[in-house]
Formats: C-alpha cells, structure tokens, sequence
C-alpha cells in the first residue's frame, strides 16, 4: 500500500515542478488572461527601437533573452512590437556586476525621439552595490528613475534572479521586486507634475506625456538576462 500512495505524490510533485518551467504560461495564468512577450527561443515580438527587428547584441540562450555588451554594431534598446497602455508586467531579470539597465514603458516611436528614454518612464535595473549610478536613492533598483526612490532595498545581488512586476492602470502606477512594493504613485495626476519638475525629465516635453506605448528593455552597456516575461491587458 505504501508504494500505491507514493506513486500518486511523486505525480503531484512533478507537476509542480512542470507548470514552474520557465518561458511557459500555467493554465491559471492563460485563465487570467496572460500572455508571454518572450517564447524562450527568438526574439519574436521584440525590435531594436525605430527597427523591424532585434539587432545582434539581444540573443537567446538557454531560455534566456540576454544583451551581449560585447557586439559593437547595431545596438539599442528593443521595444514590444505591441503597445500597450492599462497592463499588468511580470518579468525577471539578472543582472552582472557593476550592471545598469532598465524597463521602460509607454514609450512612443514617432521619429521625433530618438530614444526610449525621451517618452517613457522607467523602472530601474541596477546592481545596487557596484554600479556607478548608485549614488542616489530614486536610482535604485526597482525605482521610477529619478522620480521615486523604492521604499525597500530588495534586490537580490549581481549574478542573481530578480522578479520585476509593473501595474499600469488608468494611470496608478505600482511596481513591485521581488514580491515587495517599491513604488505606489499615479502618473498625471495633480501631484504629478511638481513629481517631475525635480527630476531630470523636467523639460522633457515627451516625457510620460503618452498613455499608451511600448515596452522597452534598455541597453545601457552592461550584460544583462531576461526571462519569463509576461504581460496581462488589465
């Protein structure tokens, strides 16, 4: 009788490992509404900004979507081929010592910017301890860069898995690494505004003027990975 009953646990643990396999959506996710942004094998869904397709430097190995620093030609920022506008984010990243980088979101791809950056705000990727941007509370990681320091310092360190997830609706506007809150605000609202006048952006007529765009991964020169990414239309 024993073995009958371990044959049915040794079932059940199986399929928990099954449905944690990465790049793959669980059936409570699909019922949820989710949708993978990154299949685990190409960069299908994703171009170099004001491109059609990713450049050489964002590959695919292992399961993981990662930037080369390495390659010098045809580098960049790779944005969603959708946009979107009220969405739910899950995403995890690692990131290598001394490593800065980014999500960036409700980007705008008119040819008047010529940069990411220009139009959407951005959650922070760092490597907290090395990175030379390290000296300012809001460019943190898990951050709105320049704009809101995280309430936490939760970062796992360089060389580690992080968990990014982004909610955007109707302008509130929450973050979370890690499974902790970092930042809770609502973009244009009243506070707004003088939210930006202390930042870098504050002239910045594109700056988060959109409310609906891409989503970027940016490419600050520094390695990094990215896995599991998955977005919900909220």
């Amino acid at each position: 009788m024993k073995k009958l009953l371990i044959v049915p646990a040794m079932l059940v643990a199986c399929s928990s490992l099954l449905a944690q396999t990465n790049n793959e959506l669980t059936a409570k996710e699909k019922k949820q509404g989710w949708h993978l942004l990154f299949d685990g094998k190409t960069t299908t869904g994703w171009h170099t900004f004001h491109k059609t397709t990713a450049g050489p430097g964002w590959t695919v190995n292992d399961g993981v979507l990662q930037l080369d620093p390495a390659v010098k030609d045809d580098r960049g920022d790779i944005v969603t081929d959708g946009e979107y506008e009220n969405f739910e984010l899950s995403i995890d990243w690692n990131i290598s010592e001394e490593g800065n980088s980014g999500i960036i979101f409700l980007v705008n791809e008119d040819k008047q910017y010529d940069a990411t950056y220009l139009t959407g705000p951005e959650y922070q990727l760092l490597d907290d301890k090395k990175a030379e941007d390290n000296k300012q509370q809001n460019h943190l990681a898990g951050s709105l860069y320049d704009i809101i320091a995280p309430a936490k310092e939760v970062e796992n360190p360089a060389g580690e898995w992080n968990h990014t997830v982004i909610r955007m609706k109707n302008g509130e506007l929450t973050f979370w690494l890690n499974g902790t809150q970092t930042v809770k605000t609502h973009l244009w609202d009243a506070n707004w505004p003088a939210l930006v006048a202390k930042s870098k952006f504050k002239n910045w007529k594109g700056f988060a003027a959109y409310h609906k765009g891409h989503i970027a991964l940016q490419d600050h020169g520094h390695h990094i990975s990215f896995r599991n990414v998955k977005i919900r239309q909220l």
